[in-house]
């Protein structure tokens, strides 16, 4: 059978290349984006408890009710928004399925798309999947900033769409002031919509806010504000995630996502619903997250390895420079075998696959996997 592929230049993703080379050289694995440590009981109990009842069923279209009703609590509270439950909230399949069907909303053939790179892996191949066309704008090294005359300089009449992504994966970087003011200023007189990728909107540290789209009424009226559970709660595996979207937006939103998935886990959704009532949980994952991070950079410091700043997410990127002129994929891959501590190469998140010679390491891990692998890249 012959086949005419639609990502002719896709193959295997580099976290499941190298989470493949981690478990065979019996490294530890700080490349993939998942804790090695269990969410509170309390959270098993609710999903156990929601099964034995009965909620094992289609759940509606857009999510379980309450789940939407308490998201909607939460983003008023957190981010003065309001958003209507049952129009302008979907709960999805994770926060990849939301960003799915957020650009396949509204990316038609010929559709220009700004991207910020390093870029996540999951949103060229949907731009080219609907035919839309991919507008790369580097974020500066090595603070990852944004260069806004740059972007401005990059939007034409074909731009329908801008994905931001902060906090920023894979690099630590999250918004300020000035950068919302910019953007606000560009779109203005302009029907350009943007996806904005916000799922580690609890982990900013250093004192930094999260700068939530759904912030700005000028920005929430054009915006896809994507979040995750699986980040905020430990359960990266469950796949649950929202969408808030306003209006028309939301609307071609659930069209796609109604045959994507249709609904997405019944007894976890209620458990969610239930558990959000706990807010300290997400309130106190930035303290959480900032002693882990803080943990490895300790670790480090007497290394070879330069860690670069990191306001955000729980990835930290780390400067090898000093050690290797590899590339970093080489690099990467020398340092999983020889030394048993497997990273991401960031390299491979630009299309033209820069190389400024560092590392991603994952430090949602326990404090005793962060201490092991740092004694091992002490080795280096």
């Amino acid at each position: 059978m012959r086949l005419t592929s639609k990502l002719p230049n896709l193959g295997l993703t580099i976290f499941s290349k190298m989470t493949q080379l981690a478990n065979n050289a019996g490294a530890i694995n700080l490349s993939q984006g998942f804790p090695d440590f269990e969410a509170d009981p309390k959270l098993f109990a609710l999903v156990s408890k929601y099964m034995q009842q009965g909620c094992n069923q289609y759940a509606p279209m857009q999510g379980v009710p309450m789940l939407r009703e308490r998201i909607a609590d939460k983003v008023q509270e957190l981010y003065r928004a309001t958003y209507d439950p049952a129009s302008e909230i979907t709960v999805t399949s994770g926060a990849t399925e939301a960003l799915f069907a957020a650009i396949t909303a509204v990316v038609n053939p010929g559709d220009e798309v700004l991207i910020f790179e390093p870029a996540f892996d999951a949103y060229v191949p949907v731009i080219e999947l609907c035919g839309g066309i991919p507008i790369y704008i580097q974020l500066k090294f090595p603070d990852y900033s944004i260069d806004w005359d740059e972007v401005r300089d990059n939007i034409s009449a074909k731009t329908k769409l801008i994905i931001l992504n902060f906090p920023h994966n894979p690099t630590g970087a999250v918004l300020a002031d000035d950068d919302v003011t910019h953007l606000i200023e560009i779109l203005e007189d302009t029907d350009i919509v943007i996806v904005s990728d916000e799922v580690y909107e609890h982990i900013v540290f250093d004192g930094y806010p999260h700068l939530s789209l759904a912030s700005y009424p000028e920005l929430a009226s054009r915006s896809f504000v994507i979040s995750s559970f699986g980040k905020t709660y430990h359960v990266t595996g469950w796949k649950i995630g929202y969408c808030l979207a306003r209006g028309a937006l939301s609307r071609e939103l659930q069209k796609i996502h109604q045959y994507l998935t249709f609904a997405s886990n019944t007894p976890v959704q209620h458990a969610l619903a239930d558990f959000m009532l706990e807010k300290d949980v997400y309130r106190n994952l930035a303290a959480f997250y900032q002693h882990k991070r803080d943990v490895f950079e300790r670790m480090l410091q007497a290394s070879r390895f330069k860690p670069l700043p990191c306001h955000g997410t729980y990835f930290q990127m780390v400067d090898y420079s000093s050690i290797s002129k590899e590339s970093d994929v080489d690099f990467a891959q020398r340092l999983t075998v020889d030394y048993g501590v497997a990273a991401i190469p960031p390299s491979v998140f630009y299309h033209r696959k820069n190389d400024y010679k560092v590392l991603r390491f994952c430090f949602a891990k326990k404090d005793e996997t962060l201490k092991e692998a740092a004694q091992r890249l002490l080795e280096v």
